[in-house]
């Protein structure tokens, strides 16, 4: 790991919560404090800053800010003060999220010595800078320091430099309620317990575990998206009757032939028998007369006057198609689980018949979460533009499934409640924010109080490491994305596939994989998941940052690729495409 000091801040105030000592407070069986201490115990030389702990391990130094409870910024200053070491980078951390692990840290630090900014913070999964989850480069965290007439009460914005790099990471939500400390046990007692699943092994759960929709009989025009849940066999021979598979002449035996004036049209009328030694103009696909032997086509042949002979040295081919040559009655024309695409309906319609047993297609709500979310309208204070629920409708068709609504939800603490009991329009709930650990994220404890069954409680992916999968005991499946725009898509095309060939009962998606040439300058400790374009050469090339607020990274990309850990250039990846 980089080398690099630690400064966790581990006092405060916590108004909010009647002056209690928030880093001692127990999640999870350990203390918050305990949690930020696990996270940089590959550090050099780490310093707590708050109120003397006796029981603290002595490798972690102890200091106290100067007055008490002056501020982040000035508790910064004063654990800067007390290191000892010269590493290059510090990590800063205040002792109030409870669900901080040393891959958070590992990634911070990475991703700052790849850069050349001066510090690095994590956004949450609404998008938010967490400016006390972050790594500084030593010398600019005291340049900024120094810039400050004084330290006491600033905020920590005060020192943010403008050089800074964003990474979206999971679990990084902080406690500063009763509420958030109760939902933050609640979402540890509930689903922490198991492990973070990588994409393979949630889709492996969801196309196991997912409860397939009920079959009925549909007309196959009206069911893009659907599967068969029965096979489907041929009720005509194809083609129907012999017909010709050129434009040419319909001949009776070895020729030269006597050619006769009336003409053979695709869907007109059928031309009387040939006689040995006649011949008819005839038209590719049409019904051939009895008597005829062959046809020869235009190319090999050549008429003199009405007589009608074949070129010299040119093949001798029937160029008939034969009635049922392709499909007899009976055939199979297609196995239950095949998809409801226009190649199917086509191939069906050829063998007369137009309606199936089926199931789906998947029919999705859309649920925007946020107060600050507008989706039209002048934005107030405060408020930002809904970017990504006017084009979901378009994604998720792309993947198969019938949206027939949009919602906003109000952040409220049982919001989600009646949305999870009335559930008889819709097959998919997909819930865009809320998945997370902070204030507004109520979805989780929504679902364990609808007594959901969760199937993946959270992704190994950045993005998107906070989407939760659950099926409610009405039947529904529940998409829960994170609200950041990027990871909801990327986690959108990357898991909905998936769902909807498990509720309708079809094979899982093939995955599409191929080269990524430039998988070494993207990769990290955990998978990623970034946009992609085509290389003339075969594979692709993948964008080594993207910036998740929103989707301007997706402009002229012609997908998303997933990169695993520690990649190598030229690494075989999964390649998404993204809808037209």
């Amino acid at each position: 790991m980089t080398a690099a000091d630690a400064i966790v801040l581990a006092g405060g105030r916590a108004s909010r919560m009647g002056g209690v000592d928030k880093p001692a407070i127990v999640i999870g069986g350990r203390s918050m404090l305990d949690a930020a201490l696990a996270s940089v115990r590959e550090c050099a030389e780490v310093v707590v800053v708050g109120p003397q702990r006796p029981e603290l391990d002595a490798r972690f130094g102890q200091v106290r800010e100067v007055p008490p409870g002056s501020g982040p910024v000035a508790a910064i200053g004063t654990g800067l003060a007390a290191l000892t070491s010269t590493a290059p980078f510090v990590v800063v951390l205040a002792a109030d999220m409870p669900f901080l692990t040393d891959d958070t840290v590992r990634q911070l630090l990475s991703r700052a010595a790849e850069s050349t900014a001066d510090a690095v913070f994590a956004i949450d999964d609404s998008g938010r800078p967490q400016y006390l989850v972050g790594v500084w480069r030593r010398s600019a965290l005291v340049a900024a320091l120094a810039g400050l007439d004084s330290l006491v009460n600033q905020p920590m914005k005060a020192i943010v430099p403008t050089e800074t790099t964003l990474v979206e990471l999971p679990d990084i939500a902080d406690c500063d309620t009763e509420e958030e400390v109760r939902r933050a046990r609640e979402s540890l007692a509930t689903d922490r317990a198991s492990a973070r699943l990588d994409l393979d092994e949630a889709r492996a759960r969801l196309g196991s575990g997912l409860t397939p929709l009920v079959a009925y009989e549909a007309a196959l025009s009206e069911v893009p998206g659907a599967a068969l849940a029965a096979p489907i066999t041929a009720a005509g021979p194809l083609p129907r009757f012999d017909v010709s598979a050129m434009d040419g002449y319909a001949v009776s035996g070895d020729g030269p032939w006597q050619l006769r004036r009336d003409v053979g049209f695709a869907g007109g009328a059928r031309p009387e028998g040939l006689r040995p030694g006649e011949a008819v103009r005839i038209a590719t696909g049409a019904h051939l007369p009895d008597g005829t032997t062959s046809v020869l086509r235009d190319e090999f042949a050549t008429l003199t006057a009405d007589e009608l002979t074949r070129l010299p040295d040119t093949p001798i081919r029937g160029d008939v198609r034969k009635s049922g040559e392709d499909r007899n009655i009976g055939d199979l024309v297609a196995p239950a689980g095949t998809r409801v695409t226009a190649a199917l309906r086509s191939a069906a319609a050829s063998v007369e018949v137009t309606t199936g047993t089926v199931r789906g297609p998947v029919r999705a709500r859309i649920v925007m979460t946020g107060d600050e979310i507008r989706s039209t309208g002048p934005l107030q204070t405060g408020q930002t533009r809904d970017s990504i629920g006017p084009v979901l409708p378009d994604l998720l068709a792309g993947c198969g499934v019938r949206v027939i609504d949009r919602v906003h939800l109000r952040d409220t603490a049982h919001s989600f409640d009646d949305m999870l009991t009335d559930t008889a329009d819709f097959d998919l709930l997909v819930v865009v924010g809320a998945t997370g650990g902070g204030a507004a994220d109520q979805l989780r404890t929504a679902l364990a109080r609808a007594e959901a069954r969760t199937l993946v409680p959270r992704l190994a992916l950045r993005p998107g490491g906070s989407t939760i999968v659950a099926e409610l005991p009405t039947g529904p499946t529940v998409l829960g994305l994170p609200g950041n725009p990027f990871a909801a898509i990327a986690v959108l095309l990357a898991l909905t596939p998936t769902i909807v060939a498990a509720r309708t009962a079809s094979p899982l998606p093939r995955k599409i994989l191929g080269p990524l040439h430039n998988a070494a300058e993207i990769t990290a400790p955990a998978p990623r998941i970034t946009p992609a374009r085509h290389t003339p050469t075969g594979g692709w090339l993948g964008d080594p940052t993207v910036r998740t607020a929103h989707l301007a990274g997706l402009i002229d990309r012609d997908g998303l690729v997933i990169v695993p850990p520690n990649a190598p250039n030229g690494s075989t990846v999964e390649f998404l495409p993204l809808p037209c």
